[in-house]
């Protein structure tokens, strides 16, 4: 691997000299400036962005951090981060919660995105400042550097569970993300409030916590089987539980949607897929504008102001009309 001391050697010159080049500094001559960075193209040297953001005391990279690799939406949301990081000078690192603390120092990445239910508020709170600002994605936080951007959860759901009783559908079940998250909060609570509304009761044992993969919701299915009754439609507040709960109805050869609905939240590709009645969440868009408010934010155009991404809901084949 070519390093350096090889450049330097290859130019004919020290090693500080090649280091002032690549870190833009200009007390070189252009024809010696010239001919390092050219060899640097040719020997494919590609100094380590980090090691030079430790030198300096800053960096060109930005973190994103997210909870796990288990919802296929990350994909998406990467894909839009990636798409803008790739239009600027900055390079974008990619880790989970377990790696991420150590990065968010401002000569290591020179902000973060973070999309990560394990993240506490308070460590956010002490590690953004005026030069290492934030964007989250999950929640609400005020703080003059955090950027917040997140879905509107509560009309999206309250579109969906206003449809399901237009169509007919009187008896919910419920299954539900980590009770703690302000995603969760906010789609329960707009379920509820729409059945409220309808003067639809709901029955606390008809609610199933889960943790938005695939297995909760699985779980969540059976336990509902064990009940002996049904509802008529089953509400999930992510796509992954309500594939999971869809697997584990299929096994006891109950049929969706004929014998009970099924929605999710999300629209996944598994969700298009499998013909899943759920919400429309951009999260490309989401993405891209999370790289884009980050690094504009880190060149010194502040902008912490809420802001909402509106979601649609998609209607598919697990949620059929029926007479009131």
């Amino acid at each position: 691997m070519v390093g350096i001391k090889d450049i330097a050697k290859a130019a004919g010159v020290s090693i500080s000299t090649v280091s002032n080049v690549l870190n833009g500094k200009k007390n070189v001559g252009e024809e010696t400036r010239n001919r390092i960075l050219k060899l640097c193209q040719e020997l494919e040297y590609y100094p380590n962005a980090a090691g030079r953001g430790l030198k300096r005391g800053n960096s060109n990279i930005i973190l994103f951090n997210f909870s796990d690799f288990d919802r296929s939406f990350y994909l998406r949301i990467i894909n839009g981060i990636s798409d803008y990081v790739n239009q600027t000078d900055f390079d974008l690192l990619i880790c989970t919660i377990k790696s991420c603390e150590k990065f968010m120092r401002n000569n290591m990445t020179g902000g973060c995105i973070t999309l990560d239910i394990g993240m506490e508020n308070e460590m956010l709170h002490r590690t953004a400042r005026e030069n290492y600002p934030i964007v989250v994605l999950d929640r609400v936080i005020e703080n003059p550097y955090i950027k917040c951007i997140v879905v509107n959860n509560y009309e999206s759901m309250r579109e969906l569970v206003q449809g399901i009783v237009d169509r007919g559908y009187r008896r919910f079940g419920f299954i539900g993300g980590p009770e703690k998250t302000d995603d969760n909060k906010e789609r329960y609570q707009a379920f509820l409030d729409v059945l409220n509304e309808n003067h639809i009761p709901f029955n606390s044992k008809n609610y199933f916590s889960g943790d938005y993969r695939e297995k909760s919701g699985f779980t969540a299915a059976k336990i509902f089987m064990l009940g002996g009754e049904l509802p008529e439609v089953l509400v999930c507040a992510n796509d992954n539980m309500a594939i999971g709960a869809i697997k584990a109805l299929s096994e006891n050869g109950i049929r969706v949607p004929e014998d009970i609905a099924v929605t999710g939240f999300d629209n996944s590709d598994l969700a298009e897929a499998m013909g899943l009645t759920t919400v429309d969440i951009p999260n490309y868009e989401r993405g891209y504008l999370a790289a884009q408010y980050l690094i504009e934010n880190i060149m010194g155009k502040r902008n912490v102001e809420l802001f909402r991404i509106s979601a649609r809901v998609h209607w598919r084949n697990t949620v059929l009309g029926k007479s009131k």
